[in-house]
């Protein structure tokens, strides 16, 4: 969620964001900008991240079984995961291990930044530990890469060539970051995200600008103690833009759509008693971006008073494992819990996106059926008369079906049918009311209807 202000060409960023909460501690200047939707601004305020809550709790109660059975295991799974391999992470795996359990998190995708200092493929995390499976990979060159084999050592000369470089080992690669590439046109990729959170926040301008405002910072300091799922989650919006080239995208080819958590914990900020009586803020990566004199700030002298060095005085932690990784998921409908078992998922596009935090989506069916012959979401499928279209949801909301870009069918409830009469790419969004609301809950992949 807060990857915007950790990459390593976003320094300033980094300094304007440690600054906004020095201020926070130092100032009372109210920025009452008016509000025109209900954007990140709006969500945040306390009643609404109280009546959100709210609305969560009681929505577990009407959790009813789905009857449909895909025959699969649905297996939550974080795609997009950056551990202390690489250059903006100090996270340890244990502390990793510990956020997936807590967001019933069972396979972690891992994308590390390439070092020289390390090798992704050899060194990264392998293997099950602690019930849940790990696999290596890398974010580079716009791809997030999955290798069977280990190519950090070998150069390209193009985006296609790399990509074509992974899938001869093998592997699977997926664009990533795609408002930064909405005009590429690769060959040969396992598929695409479809939801970024960072690239989520960054589209929250509004935002950036009300963290100006001390009121802010210091509401989000205290909401966080209270709704942290849900201030982490208020930045979230549908990912139209993502969708939309998927869409185009999947015309040509098919491809899985994934979720990007894009998770580091790495938005942590501390104000710390130094020797000699001063006071440092840090980031998480331990950089120092201020030295402050307590004798000339008041708010800063309080907060010390008795304090000794080496203790902190106040921290902001924005982004721990189990909130990032409980915000969003990728759904793997596999035969059993193995690499070879989520190779063949993401390959055929037996998936589907998910909002974990605002309900648990485990069971969700969308499968194409002809007589009692079903193909599983990601299949391609002849068109014949009396092919449906077929899903149910574990709980109640407006589904959506989207035909090669554009909505075709609509139902309130738990379970959706739609008669096929025409070729063409057919993907599901299951959305959920909350608080007054409409948010984005579940996206499908697509089941690809293919004339004969």
């Amino acid at each position: 969620m807060w990857q915007y202000l950790s990459t390593s060409s976003s320094l300033v960023c980094n300094r304007i964001s440690a600054w906004v909460l020095l201020l926070t501690l130092l100032c009372s200047v109210i920025n009452n900008e008016p509000r025109a939707r209900a954007d990140a601004v709006d969500r945040l305020r306390p009643e609404k991240l109280q009546a959100l809550h709210e609305a969560i709790e009681s929505l577990k109660a009407q959790r009813h079984e789905v009857s449909l059975n895909s025959g699969f295991e649905d297996v939550r799974t974080v795609i997009h995961a950056h551990s202390g391999f690489s250059h903006d992470s100090r996270a340890t795996i244990d502390e990793i291990l510990v956020g997936a359990k807590e967001a019933g998190v069972r396979v972690i995708m891992f994308s590390e930044h390439p070092s020289n200092k390390y090798n992704y493929f050899v060194d990264g995390h392998r293997g099950t530990k602690q019930g849940v499976l790990l696999i290596p990979g890398a974010e580079t060159g716009g791809f997030l890469a999955y290798p069977r084999t280990d190519i950090q050592s070998r150069k390209t000369d193009s985006p296609q060539a790399f990509a074509d470089l992974v899938r001869s080992t093998g592997g699977l690669v997926f664009l990533s970051h795609l408002e930064e590439r909405m005009d590429w046109e690769i060959a040969n990729l396992t598929g695409t995200e479809i939801y970024n959170t960072h690239a989520d926040v960054k589209n929250e301008t509004r935002f950036m600008k009300s963290l100006y405002s001390p009121l802010t910072m210091i509401s989000l300091a205290n909401s966080i103690k209270q709704y942290p799922q849900e201030v982490f989650g208020a930045l979230g919006d549908y990912p139209a833009d993502y969708l939309q080239r998927y869409d185009q995208l999947c015309q040509k080819a098919r491809l899985t759509g994934v979720a990007a958590n894009d998770s580091h914990h790495n938005q942590v900020f501390r104000i710390k008693v130094v020797a000699g009586g001063a006071v440092q803020l840090e980031d998480a990566l331990g950089e120092v971006i201020a030295k402050l004199d307590p004798e000339k700030f008041l708010p800063i002298k309080l907060l010390s008073a008795g304090k000794k060095p080496g203790d902190v005085i106040f921290e902001l932690d924005l982004d721990p494992y189990g909130r990032s990784f409980r915000h969003v998921s990728t759904h793997l409908l596999l035969t059993e819990v193995n690499e070879q078992a989520v190779w063949n998922a993401l390959s055929t596009g037996r998936a589907y996106v998910a909002f974990d935090w605002l309900a648990d989506p485990t069971g969700f069916v969308y499968q194409a059926e002809l007589g009692k012959q079903t193909w599983q979401v990601g299949s391609e499928v002849p068109l014949q008369t009396g092919l449906q279209l077929h899903a149910q949801s574990p709980y109640a909301g407006p589904f959506r079906l989207i035909r090669d870009g554009k909505e075709v069918g609509c139902a309130q409830g738990t379970e959706f049918s739609y008669a096929v009469h025409a070729p063409g790419v057919y993907r599901l969004e299951v959305w959920l009311t909350l608080a007054g609301e409409e948010r984005p809950w579940i996206l499908s992949n697509p089941i690809y209807v293919r004339a004969k």
